[in-house]
């Protein structure tokens, strides 16, 4: 489909879905595009997994392994793999860290943290969604200035896709309830309080009381997301 057809869908969506549960949001994006629509996560939470598995048992969940997570985060992941009727799946990027180091310099988030960023998460993303469609995030309006006008149905013009977020009007209260609910897995330095928001232990600071939940994010740099959500 070209652009013109993808604004056309996510329009008509959006009138449809407006205020509309999260669950239904996901029904709508498997009605339509069926095994072509996945969910990316980056496991901070299982929350947006859990939602999909109860409308689509066996629907695909990518993971980028950047192979610079937490171990907690890892932890979410296999506990989802476990627990949940979802398939994982798990996306590495071509270059290991030790073959990146040796090509563009060790430790190269400190010096060009969007070139990793590219090398680790976006261009691997592009990749795993040459199978799809349409994919599903976790984003919230909420979670920082940044993401404040994000719609539940979009149209993700740099990869020719349907971007969902069927969680995009949720608070931190509403995901709260869910997971306590549900019993979801959460990454435990959330549960723990020290962290906002998880991404790749270098570029991950604890956040302080009070502060933006992805302050910790790339902190000393002008950077504020990882170029997966364009």
């Amino acid at each position: 489909m070209n652009l013109s057809q993808l604004h056309k869908i996510a329009d008509a969506a959006n009138r449809e879905l407006d205020g509309a549960p999260a669950q239904r949001v996901i029904e709508w994006a498997v009605d339509t595009f069926g095994e072509r629509f996945c969910i990316t996560s980056s496991f901070a939470d299982a929350v947006v997994a859990h939602l999909a598995s109860t409308v689509a048992p066996g629907v695909d969940i990518v993971f980028l392994d950047t192979g610079l997570h937490f171990p907690e985060t890892l932890d979410v992941r296999d506990r989802v793999r476990e627990l949940l009727p979802v398939t994982v799946r798990s996306v590495d990027p071509p270059l290991t860290v030790g073959r990146q180091d040796g090509e563009f310099g060790p430790r190269l988030w400190e010096r060009d943290p969007d070139e990793c960023c590219a090398l680790r998460k976006v261009a691997p993303l592009a990749r795993a969604l040459d199978d799809y469609d349409a994919w599903a995030t976790g984003l919230r309006r909420d979670e920082s200035p940044t993401r404040a006008d994000t719609k539940l149905v979009d149209v993700d013009s740099g990869r020719a896709k349907i971007k969902v977020s069927p969680i995009a009007s949720w608070t931190q209260d509403d995901v709260d309830s869910y997971v306590a609910r549900h019993d979801i897995p959460v990454n435990a330095l959330i549960t723990q309080g020290d962290y906002g928001s998880v991404g790749c232990w270098p570029c991950t600071r604890r956040t302080a009381p009070g502060e933006d939940p992805r302050a910790g994010r790339w902190a000393m740099f002008d950077k504020t997301e990882c170029g997966i959500h364009r």
